[in-house]
C-alpha cells in the first residue's frame, strides 16, 4: 500500500510527467508550495532568458525547456576537461488542480529561473442550517 495519495500531483518517481527522458533531466529544479503559489526555481547558469521557454500545455502541464549553447572552440585550444553540459533540456511538471494557469509569471535573475504559479482560492461549500421541526 502506497502512502502517497493517488491524486497527488507528482506521482511517477521523478516528480514529473511520464515521457521525460533521462538525458533531459540534467536541469535541477526545486518546487515549493506556499500559501499563495507554487514556486519553481531552476539553476540555468550561462543560459540567456531568450534561450528558455516556459509553457503551460494541456491545461495543467508546466514545461520548462531551452538550449545550452556549446562554447565556441578555437582551433588552437586544448581542452583538459569538459564537465559543463550543453544541448537541449526539458522538464515537465503536472500542476495540481488549484492553480491559476492564466496568471503564471517567470523571471530570470543571476542564472536562476523562477516560475510562480498562483493558487486559486479553494471555495468552501455553502452550508445551510436546516431547522428541525417537532
Amino acid at each position: 500500500m502506497s502512502l502517497i495519495p493517488s491524486d497527488f500531483p507528482f506521482t511517477g518517481g521523478a516528480l514529473s510527467v511520464p515521457g521525460e527522458t533521462a538525458s533531459f533531466a540534467n536541469t535541477r529544479i526545486d518546487w515549493k508550495e506556499t500559501a499563495e503559489a507554487h514556486v519553481f526555481k531552476a539553476d540555468l547558469p550561462g543560459v540567456k532568458k531568450d534561450e528558455v521557454k516556459v509553457e503551460v500545455e494541456e491545461g495543467r502541464i508546466l514545461q520548462i525547456s531551452g538550449d545550452r549553447r556549446v562554447e565556441k572552440e578555437e582551433k588552437n585550444d586544448k581542452w583538459h576537461r569538459v564537465e559543463r553540459s550543453s544541448g537541449k533540456f526539458m522538464r515537465r511538471f503536472r500542476l495540481p488542480e488549484n492553480v491559476k494557469v492564466n496568471e503564471v509569471k517567470a523571471a530570470m535573475e543571476n542564472g536562476v529561473l523562477t516560475v510562480t504559479v498562483p493558487k486559486a482560492e479553494v471555495k468552501k461549500p455553502d452550508v445551510k442550517a436546516i431547522d428541525i421541526s417537532g
